[in-house]
């Protein structure tokens, strides 16, 4: 990773982790703190991994035993689990599954013909840290045809907290054109702009995930 790469990085997680801290010491001083804005939840969808590779850690794009990467444009996107107060939620759980860059997921149940990617491991096991900090390479997936119409190019999350759940997806700032037209991402309404990423540099993206508490 470049050092200016770095310097993006470092410079949005302080941003982050600035805001976090003002709001949780006007808490602390009594003061009225305005609440995060949740991330509206989302189906699980038909394609939550039954089957997986042994290897789920945070870089989607080597599998062992291919020489290869995965297929497609290669994105890190990094974040933060919060509460609605702006608090981390540290060891927080996240699943997180998508398709490849061509629009497939590896399941049994996909009826796509589009090609499998030996090289991408399609799915991650992940915690955050201290800070709430998460952090994952993948590459970009691709959009699909399904029965409820085009399926604009997205993430799935699970996150398990201390004491909640919330499972949603993560969308892409570039793709607003196919954001609008998909159903899923429609019925969120006014709360979908909460499923977008930031575009952080070059294949670079941050989202943070608010639960309703931690």
């Amino acid at each position: 990773m470049h050092t200016t790469d770095n310097l993006i990085s470092r410079r949005a997680f302080a941003g982050s982790a600035l805001a976090a801290a003002t709001m949780a010491a006007a808490s602390r001083a009594g003061g009225a703190v305005a609440e995060l804005p949740q991330t509206p939840g989302q189906d699980i969808g038909p394609f939550y991994p039954v089957q997986h590779t042994l290897e789920v850690d945070a870089d989607l794009t080597r599998v062992a035993g291919h020489g290869n990467r995965a297929k497609g444009t290669i994105v890190e996107i990094t974040g933060r689990v919060l509460d609605r107060f702006g608090n981390p939620v540290s060891g927080a759980r996240l699943d997180i599954w998508q398709c490849n860059a061509a629009g497939r997921y590896a399941h049994p149940n996909e009826v796509s013909k589009q090609p499998l990617d030996p090289g991408f491991q399609g799915f991650a096991k992940i915690a955050t840290g201290k800070g709430g900090e998460w952090r994952m390479t993948t590459v970009k997936p691709g959009g699909y045809d399904s029965p409820i119409g085009f399926r604009t190019p997205h993430i799935h999350f699970d996150v398990s907290g201390r004491s909640h759940r919330l499972i949603t997806q993560m969308y892409f700032p570039e793709d607003a054109t196919t954001n609008a037209k998909d159903e899923l991402y429609k019925a969120m309404g006014g709360a979908a702009s909460h499923t977008v990423a930031r575009v952080d540099g070059v294949a670079r993206y941050t989202w943070d995930i608010v639960l309703m508490d931690g």
